[in-house]
């Protein structure tokens, strides 16, 4: 296929805008300190049809199964996959909270601005009292209603309602179930155009954060807080290429070459500092790849919700931080004790800026003790609220290459990916470049490039099938 010239790709116009985002910022930060509203009505946007999408594409890749065994197969390979990711991601956390010690001989104090967003994120956290595993299912995964977590925007209970739909189409007859599926794939091709027409506006999106993001947080400003945020997209970066590397490796691909696949969701990712914006393209591109439409349907939106990766190096790394920043201590086992909570809290904590900090703040509420007083959550929240946002985009980077890798993986796991076509994608990302599109635009495509297409073609039309 002939590739598209740089001004018709979605990258080059987010790597534009985030370049006149930070000459903007530099030039003139007070009114690009304003500018925030383009970031955030664009994640806003986003946030608007993210419900849908993950209701509509969990349920079409679980009920087009026909097989409850085989979905819930993949669903325990998968949690699998993702307690793996988290224990290690949590524990690298540890790891360098505990070599590099960036709060060690911390000295300043916050600002009252800082306090009172300190504040805000305590209160939220504090929305839901009763922690543990029953806090966490009847606060966190189980819907009051049908309608409330579209709303609320509730990816977890979002996530639960598409089961339990999915599994009741799955048990119906095939003659009643395929045509209910039908009109559930031609409603995901309409949410998929709505995103299309978001996706216009990424670059807008892309200006507004950066432009935000230098004005507020510049490089004197930061310099208190300079390790911390070196430890962490240093330990970031190892993961992604290190552990995931070695993950990628033994399925047989390389992690540099999935980066590379997946740099127009990573440069609106820089822009917006949001893992969620990028979902929907993420869906259409693995499916491209080669992964099965079940595989990518179920492991990708599960994913945002059980692998985070980004955030659980967050959550350890930071409230280690705040431990040592306010001059205090904390033993191997009671290091241990928290993370071993942090795998409970850590889920659910969707890839929307802020998230991350808000959970932190949970953790640390919840785990208490004498090193977690009220005060010193204050205090050490605080601490990290103003260079939060720049952290949020290592975590949001980080939980989106965790998650394309998990479908990819698990997808060879299932036997369920063209290997073949996905080396030669690698090697040539643009070869799907016009699949994805038709795809956000909700449109069949002519030419199916995965064998599982043509597998499901030859379901639907029997003389297909080989002899």
């Amino acid at each position: 296929m002939k590739e598209r010239g740089l001004y018709k790709q979605l990258w080059f116009w987010v790597i534009i805008a985030i370049a006149l985002g930070i000459v903007f910022g530099l030039v003139a930060p007070g009114p690009a300190e304003s500018s925030k509203w383009l970031a955030d009505a664009f994640i806003q946007l986003i946030k608007a049809v993210t419900g849908p999408v993950i209701f509509l594409t969990v349920v079409i890749g679980i009920a087009s199964l026909g097989n409850l065994a085989r979905a819930g197969g993949l669903a325990l390979r998968a949690l699998a996959y993702f307690f793996g990711m988290t224990v290690i991601a949590l524990s690298l956390g540890l790891l360098a909270a505990n070599v590099f010690k960036p709060g060690a001989g911390f000295e300043g104090e916050p600002s009252e601005s800082a306090r009172q967003s300190a504040q805000e994120s305590i209160d939220e956290a504090g929305a839901s009292e009763e922690g543990g595993l029953v806090g966490f299912i009847t606060d966190d995964l189980l819907p009051t209603s049908f309608v409330s977590p579209f709303v609320e925007n509730e990816i977890l209970r979002v996530l639960v309602l598409a089961i339990l739909v999915a599994a009741a189409i799955s048990m119906l007859p095939d003659a009643t179930r395929k045509p209910i599926i039908s009109v559930f794939e031609t409603l995901s091709k309409i949410v998929f155009g709505v995103i299309r027409l978001i996706m216009w506006v990424a670059p807008l999106g892309a200006f507004g954060g950066m432009a935000y993001t230098v004005a507020v947080f510049g490089a004197e400003s930061l310099s208190n807080l300079a390790a911390l945020m070196a430890v962490f997209w240093g330990t970031c970066a190892f993961f992604v290429f290190v552990v995931l590397g070695a993950v990628s490796r033994a399925a047989g691909f390389s992690i540099f070459r999935l980066v590379r696949l997946i740099r127009d969701e990573l440069l609106i990712i820089v822009g917006t500092s949001s893992s969620e914006t990028v979902l929907p393209r993420l869906l259409a591109k693995t499916q491209a790849a080669g992964a099965s439409k079940q595989v990518s349907g179920m492991v990708l939106p599960t994913g945002y919700s059980f692998n985070l990766d980004g955030t659980c190096i967050y959550l350890t790394l930071g409230a280690l931080f705040i431990v040592q920043a306010t001059g205090q201590d904390m033993a191997i086992g009671e290091q241990i004790a928290l993370a071993g909570l942090m795998i409970l809290t850590s889920k659910g904590a969707a890839g929307i800026t802020g998230a991350g900090l808000v959970t932190l703040t949970a953790s640390l509420t919840a785990f208490g003790g004498t090193f977690f007083s009220a005060e010193a959550i204050a205090v050490g929240i605080a601490l990290v609220v103003g260079i939060d946002r720049i952290m949020s985009e290592g975590r949001a980077l980080t939980n989106a290459i965790g998650n394309t890798v998990a479908v990819m993986v698990i997808a060879k796991w299932q036997n369920e990916l063209d290997v073949e076509h996905f080396d030669k994608v690698l090697h040539d990302p643009t070869m799907i470049d016009r699949e994805v599109e038709a795809a956000m635009r909700g449109e069949d495509v002519s030419e199916p490039t995965g064998r599982f297409d043509r597998d499901r073609d030859r379901e639907k039309t029997p003389e297909l099938a080989t002899p």
